[in-house]
């Protein structure tokens, strides 16, 4: 019985030994990497859009690596949603032919966007997503849009929401 608990006594301790000893490390002082990262982080940033979904309105931000003008922003309006929004039921009513656009700020908290095709023949719904998308993406003291398009325009408008 001795003879069994010396070899179990002495199989543990072998195992050990080679368990330290077995895995290869050398011991060796601390590496210098140089200074650690510094600086800012990038952002992250999110487009806020405004398209249709059931006839209404309905928010949708998508993840974005860069700060966007806000013409390039409205010419998304203009586009297909994506593959992911359209699964969810977003639609737009911006047709495609409404862009390019461009964008005016004016005295007192007013923007001017400015259509490819006449304000006049947009939806309400197209008006509304174009109106909110802006003012969403626009500095805080921005509070009317007017959209304008061949010598037409619509509005000032506030976002309904």
């Amino acid at each position: 019985m001795r003879t069994g608990l010396a070899r179990r006594m002495l199989a543990a301790g072998l195992v050990s030994l080679v368990a330290v000893a077995g895995c290869g490390v050398q011991p060796s002082d601390a590496i210098r990497a140089g200074e650690p990262p510094s600086g800012r982080v990038a952002p992250t940033t999110t487009i806020t859009l405004y398209l249709v979904k059931n006839g209404r309105l309905s928010t949708v931000t998508r993840p974005n690596d860069r700060p966007m003008f806000l013409a390039d922003t409205l010419a998304l309006l203009a586009d297909e949603p994506t593959a992911g929004e359209q699964a969810h039921g977003f639609t737009t009513d911006v047709p495609p032919e409404a862009g390019p656009f461009s964008v005016t700020a004016k005295p007192a908290g007013r923007l001017v966007v400015t259509l490819s095709t006449p304000a006049t023949e947009l939806s309400t719904l197209a008006v509304e997503q174009i109106v909110c998308t802006a003012a969403a993406a626009a500095p805080e003291s921005i509070t009317q849009v007017t959209v304008v398009g061949a010598g037409h325009g619509v509005g000032p408008r506030s976002c309904p929401r």
